[in-house]
C-alpha cells in the first residue's frame, strides 16, 4: 500500500468510527505531517465514503497508458526509421497513436539515435544511400575535369556542399 492509499485507509477508518471531517483532518495532519493529503482531497474522500464507496484505491482512468515503450513498439519504430530516415517524431507518434515524448525516448534511449538536421537518422548508410553518394561524387569528378576553376567555386562547411554561382540574369538564377 502506498502512502496515499494508507492515508485514505486512515480516512476511511475515521469515517467508520463516526469522527467528524475536521477531527479526521486534524488527526491525519498530526500523523502524516507534511506528507498529509490536502484538505480538499480529504473532504473529497470523506464524501466518497459517505456515498458508499468502499475502496481506497484510485479509479481506473482512460487515456494513454502510463508507458507505451514496449518491445513491440520499439521494434516497430526501429523498422519505420530504417525505412524512412527522414520521418519525424510527430509522424511516428501519430502513426502509432502514442505520445511524442515517448517516441523521443524510444529514439534516443532505446534505439540510440541522434537528432541531425531536424530528423533522426541511422548511424550507418543504407546501400541506396551509399550508391547515391558514389553517384554524386562521380558527377563532381566529371564537373571538376571539365572546368579547371571548379574547386575555386566551391564553399564547404561540415559536409554540406554549396556551389558558388554568380548569376547574371533572372533567367540564369531560375535555372
Amino acid at each position: 500500500m502506498d502512502g496515499r492509499n494508507e492515508q485514505r485507509g486512515a480516512i476511511k477508518f475515521c469515517f467508520k468510527a463516526s469522527l467528524s471531517v475536521i477531527k479526521t483532518l486534524v488527526l491525519v495532519q498530526k500523523i502524516y505531517g507534511n506528507e498529509a493529503v490536502s484538505q480538499s482531497n480529504l473532504f473529497r474522500w470523506y464524501s466518497r465514503f459517505q456515498d458508499g464507496r468502499d475502496l481506497v484505491e484510485d479509479d481506473e482512468r482512460g487515456g494513454c497508458p502510463k508507458s507505451t515503450r514496449t518491445e513491440v513498439i520499439i521494434a516497430a519504430v526501429a523498422d519505420l526509421v530504417k525505412k524512412d530516415c527522414r520521418i519525424t517524431s510527430r509522424m511516428i507518434a501519430e502513426y502509432f497513436s502514442i505520445p511524442r515524448t515517448e517516441v523521443l525516448l524510444i529514439l534516443k534511449e532505446d534505439l540510440r539515435k541522434r537528432k541531425l538536421c531536424a530528423s533522426f537518422v541511422p548511424h550507418s548508410l543504407t546501400p541506396e544511400q551509399r550508391e547515391d553518394r558514389v553517384t554524386s561524387w562521380e558527377d563532381i569528378i566529371v564537373m571538376a575535369d571539365a572546368d579547371k576553376n571548379f574547386f575555386n567555386k566551391i564553399i564547404t562547411g561540415e559536409e554540406t556542399w554549396c556551389f558558388a554561382y554568380d548569376s547574371k540574369t533572372k533567367l540564369q538564377s531560375s535555372e
